[in-house]
């Protein structure tokens, strides 16, 4: 491989970097609470609300169902309005949140739900209101299993990041496309794929790691 390419995909891993970081952070600004009120709704909940409950799940269960290529596509003129482009790394922050923030609300949600009953009758019986038990008993019971989903889903938003090379993205997806696809550079594509997979075993293996401590 030639210097540039060399520099090409350095500057493909920091944008990655980013877009990874930034989608990740956004989608659990909105799938986090989402996940909770999934879970604090749901029937047998401390805040049972089957009609909210309902359309909460079936737009997650659409959000979920729909293929990220095809939601790339989709969300082009709702991207160009929020970025001023379709193209490039910033552009791709806007699909990457999209597509992540109902895979964040059901982790959150299946997290949650694997805290014991007991703990949560007990706070209740002690006069604790719903948005008290939440805070102070069940998302602290449930941190490791969130962190565990957490180290998932950015994993997740790292491999969606390869795909917005497709319709013009920024990162390893582009360069892999650009050079390794489109002129057949199979040492490009390979090692941007090489890449990605180190950078997806390394999240995962954090999170495991700082979920075992969090645990203990």
């Amino acid at each position: 491989m030639t210097d540039y390419i060399v520099e090409t995909i350095k500057a493909g891993i920091l944008e990655t970097l980013a877009m990874t970081f930034f989608s990740s952070v956004f989608s659990y600004l909105f799938g986090l609470p989402l996940g909770i009120l999934l879970y604090a709704t749901s029937k047998g909940r401390i805040m049972e609300n089957k009609p909210v409950n309902f359309v909460l799940g079936l737009i997650v269960n659409i959000g979920r169902s729909l293929p990220f290529l095809i939601l790339l596509v989709l969300l082009i003129p709702f991207t160009r309005f929020v970025t001023g482009s379709s193209i490039g790394t910033t552009a791709s922050i806007v699909p990457l949140t999209i597509g992540a923030i109902p895979i964040v609300a059901r982790m959150v949600e299946s997290s949650l739900s694997e805290v014991q009953p007991g703990i949560i009758e007990a706070a209740v019986s002690m006069g604790a209101s719903p948005i008290y038990v939440i805070l102070r008993f069940v998302l602290p019971e449930a941190t490791p299993s969130l962190l565990l989903g957490a180290a998932i889903n950015i994993a997740t938003i790292l491999g969606y990041s390869a795909m917005a090379g497709v319709i013009g993205g920024g990162g390893l997806g582009a360069i892999a496309l650009q050079y390794g696809y489109y002129r057949y550079q199979k040492d490009v594509l390979w090692t941007t794929v090489t890449i990605l997979v180190i950078m997806v075993m390394l999240i995962q293996s954090a999170g495991n790691r700082i979920a075992v401590k969090v645990r203990k």
